[in-house]
């Protein structure tokens, strides 16, 4: 018996924020689920050419509220992704005030941080790119 990955489960507290900003990433809505007698919805989203589920992030939103959230606990980790232009991402990123926690220096990988205080890594498809101002002196801002 096999073993198959469906998807990753995040809480958000605001969900039109959050699917904003898994948006500006490249990803987009797939399927929708709202649940009148749970009070919840689940929105799962993906890479376009990924439409067919195999690497979703499912945001949880519960309509009564999360009062936990965001809180800064880190207990799964983190969601990776790959980017064609790893500087192109994180400028568009910056220009629409999402804070850079640790910087592509090394012009293979960053991290951010969405709404909800999820971890997200970004890493530069194939070869890093040469490590360039004003990235390459850029300090870390809060954790990853």
């Amino acid at each position: 018996m096999g073993i198959k990955y469906l998807h990753t489960m995040v809480r958000v507290k605001d969900l039109d924020a959050s699917i904003a900003f898994y948006e500006l990433l490249g990803l987009t809505e797939r399927r929708r689920i709202e649940n009148d007698k749970g009070r919840f919805t689940l929105v799962f989203l993906c890479p376009p050419e990924q439409a067919d589920g195999h690497a979703d992030v499912e945001l949880t939103y519960n309509w009564d509220g999360d009062e936990g959230l965001p809180s800064d606990s880190r207990h799964f980790g983190h969601l990776a992704y790959t980017v064609p232009d790893i500087y192109e991402m994180c400028q568009n990123l910056m220009d629409n005030g999402v804070t850079i926690n640790r910087p592509p220096r090394d012009g293979h990988m960053a991290f951010v941080r969405s709404p909800d205080n999820v971890s997200i890594e970004l890493l530069q498809e194939g070869e890093a790119k040469a490590p360039a101002e004003p990235r390459a002196s850029m300090e870390n801002t809060g954790h990853w």
